[in-house]
């Protein structure tokens, strides 16, 4: 009988009125809808996703990491068709940047999340894996950090360009943490799929990086590019997959390399989890600490933050804050993490024999 009541209450508000009426006014058109900005003689400014956010370009005008034939073109946006304003995804990207969102005053712990959106490096997923965690962390006291970083699609090569260009992420936040409100201590990515390649490359590349950044004529030299803790989510392959090193699989570690933590789904995206397992394993086999796995039995890829018809993938970003907040990332900013005081004793250990 309640089944009835419902069905027939549902039923009428559908049915269309039989008396006539006036007509409804016309819905309002989407405001502040997000566009790239206009093609100038100077390098293209990128602009804002969300509301408030500080937009940044990564290195400045007539850096020899960038190509200056192209880096006055503009982005192109790919528009969600169903939520107006909505980026989903953009390509064109030859001036990368940052998108700086802080967290409330009261909230803040001064942990930062540079995030690093997929896309097979042919486009940049910037709604699902970019803008749509900014609420997410936010509600935890952290910063988020949406990266716009150059694409092989457009003609860079992601092992290089790529990983330059989050590297220099890392080191452009840590120069502006004290006005920002973010303990420069406490500043990691998190990657997505094809970005998830380039945060497990910044976990063990950082040294190289540090050392040719050092021109007294760079403002950014002396900080360094190091994560302090690494996400790796479904991730593409990573240095340590044969056929995508030089180095037959096997790169030097450091030994103060960041914590990572890995998820993805096994059976389903199979390929994904044995990427994910060569760089747990690496990691496992040269004991750096506060290295976190999950593969779930069911799951699929490219969900951000979607809880997946309630699969237990979809829960993998409370296990990733579960795993924050175990290593002292959801402290005051000035309190020094049990991760950071964890790599230092495994720093001082002897170096394992061969």
């Amino acid at each position: 009988m309640r089944k009835f009541i419902f069905t027939g209450f549902l039923a009428a508000a559908l049915v269309a009125p039989a008396l006539a009426q006036a007509p409804l006014p016309p819905v309002p058109a989407p405001q502040n809808v997000p566009k790239p900005g206009p093609v100038t003689k100077g390098p293209y400014a990128p602009q804002t996703l969300l509301p408030g956010g500080i937009v940044m370009p990564l290195f400045p005008a007539g850096s020899p990491y960038l190509n200056a034939k192209r880096v006055s073109e503009a982005e192109v946006y790919t528009m969600d068709p169903v939520v107006p304003g909505r980026v989903q995804r953009i390509v064109n990207i030859h001036n990368p940047s940052i998108e700086v969102h802080l967290a409330g005053g009261g909230n803040n712990t001064g942990t930062a999340i540079i995030l690093a959106p997929g896309g097979g490096h042919s486009t940049l997923v910037v709604g699902l894996e970019g803008a749509d965690p900014v609420p997410y962390f936010f509600q935890y006291g952290i910063n988020t950090i949406i990266l716009r970083n150059r694409l092989r699609s457009s003609g860079y090569e992601p092992k290089t360009d790529g990983v330059y260009d989050i590297q220099q992420a890392i080191r452009l936040v840590r120069v502006h943490a004290a006005e920002w409100h973010i303990d420069p201590r406490k500043i990691g990515v998190m990657g997505f799929s094809a970005g998830a390649e380039l945060t497990m490359a910044s976990a063990i590349q950082y040294p190289e990086f540090n050392a040719k950044n050092t021109a007294p004529s760079d403002p950014l030299a002396g900080f360094s590019a190091r994560p302090d803790f690494v996400g790796a989510i479904y991730p593409g392959p990573s240095l340590f997959t044969p056929a995508w090193t030089t180095k037959n699989g096997t790169p030097p570690i450091p030994k103060d390399t960041p914590p990572s933590f890995i998820a993805g789904a096994g059976w389903q995206d199979k390929i994904h989890a044995v990427w994910a397992d060569e760089y747990f394993s690496a990691m496992l086999n040269a004991g750096i600490p506060n290295v976190e796995m999950h593969i779930y039995a069911r799951g699929g890829h490219g969900n951000g933050l979607a809880y997946r018809e309630f699969t237990a993938e979809g829960t993998w970003q409370d296990r990733f804050v579960h795993w924050l907040r175990d290593l002292g990332f959801f402290q005051k900013p000035g309190v020094e993490t049990l991760a950071a005081q964890d790599v230092a004793e495994f720093v001082k250990q002897p170096a394992a024999k061969p």
